[in-house]
């Protein structure tokens, strides 16, 4: 039986701070190596980083952050860049954005969640919202992983029909 190639999943936000942080890192904690994601925003202010209550409430969910860095979508339209098979949007504002064209034309999805980076209160008020955020992917992405290879399959369908709709 051969190894398949892991399904690889950008995620996207607007600043890539916190929703699509999560999703990445939760998504690469979940996916038993089936999958590979990656998270990346429209327009990352300079010198983005991960929120770091994103990052505190991944620590102490046991989630590993190695490798978590904020970055333009810019850097998966490159030649060099993975292919991707699938973009998810979560959040609104990348949603209604154009983006940039994505070699071999991946399946898209959108997944809205409120920026728990916006809520006012105490540390302990935000650190739940991203908590709150956090359990509401991981629902979503437990769906996800879960799925069998024949339903994963059918997102090459869905590319191949979606191709055929510019034709």
């Amino acid at each position: 039986m051969s190894e398949q190639a892991p399904l690889n999943v950008l995620f996207l936000c607007t600043h890539n701070s916190a929703r699509s942080i999560l999703a990445e890192a939760l998504l690469n904690h979940l996916g038993s190596g089936r999958f590979k994601a990656f998270s990346a925003g429209s327009s990352p202010r300079d010198h983005q980083q991960p929120n770091p209550l994103a990052l505190e409430v991944l620590q102490k969910e046991g989630i590993s952050i190695e490798g978590l860095h904020s970055k333009s979508w810019d850097v998966f339209a490159l030649p060099d860049a993975p292919h991707m098979d699938l973009v998810i949007t979560v959040c609104d504002n990348a949603a209604g954005e154009v983006c940039p064209y994505w070699p071999g034309q991946p399946a898209t999805a959108h997944w809205g969640y409120a920026d728990p980076s916006e809520g006012e209160g105490s540390q302990d008020e935000k650190r739940m919202a991203f908590l709150k955020t956090l359990h509401m992917i991981r629902r979503r992405l437990e769906l996800f992983t879960s799925l069998p290879a024949s339903s994963l399959e059918k997102l090459a369908l869905e590319k191949t029909a979606r191709g055929l709709d510019t034709q």
